[in-house]
């Protein structure tokens, strides 16, 4: 028995097939999702979607959003994604050093939250080549 995922972003469709399981990173932890699983609606978080297809793992980084699952389906709606083979790793690393240095620059509260949000996003970004290495 599999899932039907779909990840959506306001700009295109990242992901619409079958899988076997997947972890979702929601705002109040991670779920994993198997066939026949209850009805719910979450809000996603900033972080790694992981998708099993048979035997194998990929990883998505999720920039946060909602997601519905029931009847077998999953349908994510996130602001941006990514799957973690798309991602350069090289890139990822000076974008989160970056992030990292604008957080120790940041001054008044709306720059330490921007800056804590880019370094969130970044992380994700690490995260998602890492996991697939």
């Amino acid at each position: 028995m599999t899932l039907n995922l779909c990840v959506l972003t306001p700009n295109r469709i990242v992901w619409d097939s079958e899988v076997k399981e997947i972890i979702l990173s929601t705002n109040s932890g991670q779920i994993g999702v198997l066939p026949n699983h209850a009805p719910i609606a979450t809000a996603v978080d900033i972080g790694i979607l992981r998708i099993r297809l048979k035997d194998q793992w990929l990883t998505m980084a999720l920039m946060g959003g909602f997601a519905r699952i029931g009847n077998n389906e999953i349908t994510v709606l996130v602001n941006d994604a990514e799957r973690g083979s798309d991602i350069d790793p090289q890139e990822a690393q000076q974008t989160l050093e970056i992030a990292e240095a604008n957080l120790r620059k940041a001054e008044g509260k709306r720059q330490i939250i921007e800056a804590n949000l880019a370094l969130r996003r970044a992380r994700t970004r690490v995260e998602a080549v890492n996991a697939i290495s």
